[in-house]
């Protein structure tokens, strides 16, 4: 059982965690949403948390961010049980991944991107990765998964942010560009190192009056510029979401398997 939690009603997590149980409910994987109205004391959100962190028939438990503004990400994050923290942010498994020991759970973006990157035959060793956004959801740990002393990671990484000088030499001198940094469209072809690899993972609205809905989804490339000079690129959306997705699906099918062995 994956266990969704959301809290009130923004349209955007709706469909986040809509597109999820979809994919739970294709592959055969039980889930549940738990939804708590806004204005939910945090202490009720934490309470639920440990009930569902002893129950022996919940093997997921995914918390949808963003959560209201009374309410700590930090705390939350560190409630849910390490061994059912299939969303990779318990300080546990943020701390394993740093020290390389892969054996928790990783966060699912990042991974997917990994997972993406190798299946599409990038050699990683040796390579130049950049990655820009420093956040805790995709910038840091996806930069600790490529510094990895492992086959398929053992890159030289820089990581850039808001306060990086000269960020455009950065990007220019990047085999693998991920751009995690939440501004549309940041990255143009002037930034790109021909032949790189370029992976979007922003997700940004952006006013369009042609649009049924006055706006539309872009990601923190300029795709149709890039996409000529770039070796690999992927769409947005599109292309790390479903990667994302994927990733939640084999943590819990994970976190099920090492329950069941301790059964």
């Amino acid at each position: 059982m994956l266990v969704f939690i959301r809290m009130g009603e923004d349209p955007a997590s709706r469909v986040y965690v809509g597109m999820k149980e979809k994919t739970a409910a294709q592959l055969g994987i039980e889930s549940q949403t738990i939804v708590f109205p806004e204005a939910t004391a945090e202490s009720v959100l934490l309470e639920r948390l440990r009930s569902l962190n002893s129950d022996s028939q919940t093997h997921g438990i995914l918390v949808q961010a963003p959560l209201p503004k009374h309410i700590s990400e930090t705390i939350v994050y560190r409630t849910v049980a390490p061994q059912k923290d299939v969303d990779g942010f318990h300080p546990e498994n943020v701390g394993k991944l740093m020290l390389g020991d892969l054996s928790g759970f990783v966060p699912c973006t990042p991974a997917g991107v990994h997972e993406l990157l190798r299946r599409s035959g990038i050699e990683i060793p040796g390579t130049r990765a950049v990655v820009l956004g420093r956040g805790n959801i995709v910038g840091k740990p996806m930069t600790a998964i490529l510094l990895q002393k492992a086959p398929d990671a053992n890159s030289t990484v820089t990581l850039c942010h808001s306060r990086t000088l000269n960020i455009e030499s950065h990007c220019q001198a990047a085999d693998i560009l991920i751009a995690a940094i939440g501004v549309p469209e940041f990255v143009k072809a002037s930034m790109v190192k021909p032949g790189a690899v370029v992976i979007d993972v922003g997700v940004n609205r952006i006013p369009d009056p042609t649009a049924k809905k006055g706006s539309r989804l872009v990601g923190d490339v300029a795709f149709d510029e890039v996409q000529p000079i770039a070796g690999k690129i992927t769409p947005n959306p599109g292309g790390v979401g479903p990667m994302t997705i994927a990733m939640l699906m084999r943590n819990t099918v994970e976190a099920a398997s090492r329950m069941a062995q301790q059964s």
